[in-house]
């Protein structure tokens, strides 16, 4: 197997071992789609071009998708556009068995912050301080899901043959969640304590990390699981690529290897 085969294969693992961030119980009315049963599948379609790591997931949930027999995929992103300006993109809609499902899909890293908001959904943040959950929740809310009742995606309908009002809305939101390390095994009470897969720390305590040694994957490989078979800088060459990002304002995720060998993923903060 190839560098790029194996990556892209790992990366599929990655992002397959990633749980949902919620599960059975909505979360503030949303309802998650679960892909029932375990898969197995490999994934080795290697890339014909550059992919964001959100569309790579889509590629990823639609590969999952069709190699379910219960389920057929009606459309996949599509452009729904207005006077040739294009007002948004539906994921894809979907058929099951017994159902017509509008399906949005969602991957995110987020880092539990006590200092923003007042509640536990509140706290998950971007490791950049951009994005959070309360904000994804609402551009869903009042623009993604809603872009299925607008007159412009009324042609799309058409051609399938459906009405808006016989599919149903639901998200596929998984999440690697990040906590700071006097919390790392406390229980959340709204999401799932699953998705917590590391700490965070601030640059400035980078030196309580002087034993280990550092990889600093590339951003698709932020869906991996730490592997050994990188090649690890030493905490003098890993502080300094961490402080190349740190001073662009990017908290850069690493894997950290400690003497005893055990790994563990991570992200390094600019705030």
């Amino acid at each position: 197997m190839d560098t790029k085969q194996s990556d892209i294969s790992l990366q599929y693992l990655g992002y397959v071992n990633t749980p949902l961030l919620w599960e059975q119980t909505p979360l503030l009315n949303l309802v998650q789609f679960n892909i029932k049963e375990i898969n197995s599948l490999d994934y080795d379609i290697i890339p014909t071009k550059k992919y964001r790591l959100g569309h790579l997931v889509e590629r990823f949930v639609f590969h999952e998708l069709e190699h379910k027999k219960a389920i057929k995929l009606l459309a996949k992103n599509v452009q729904i556009k207005k006077e040739k300006q294009t007002i948004g993109e539906l994921d894809c809609i979907l058929k099951t068995d017994d159902s017509l499902i509008h399906l949005e899909i969602i991957y995110k890293f987020y880092l539990y912050d006590e200092s923003v908001g007042y509640s536990e959904l509140e706290h998950w943040i971007g490791p950049n301080r951009k994005d959070s959950f309360i904000e994804k929740i609402t551009k869903l809310k009042n623009k993604q899901l809603p872009l299925l009742f607008k007159p412009e995606t009324q042609v799309l309908l058409d051609k399938l043959n459906l009405k808006a009002l016989d599919i149903q809305q639901q998200v596929y939101f998984k999440a690697q969640l990040y906590v700071p390390i006097h919390l790392i095994n406390t229980p959340l009470r709204t999401i799932n304590s699953n998705c917590i897969v590391g700490y965070y720390l601030s640059f400035n305590d980078l030196e309580t990390l002087i034993t280990n040694q550092f990889y600093i994957p590339q951003k698709l490989d932020w869906l991996t699981e730490p592997h050994v078979d990188v090649d690890w800088l030493t905490y003098e060459e890993g502080q300094q690529e961490i402080m190349a990002f740190i001073s662009q304002e990017k908290s850069p995720l690493c894997w950290i290897k400690s003497q005893n060998g055990t790994l563990q993923k991570l992200f390094v903060v600019w705030w």
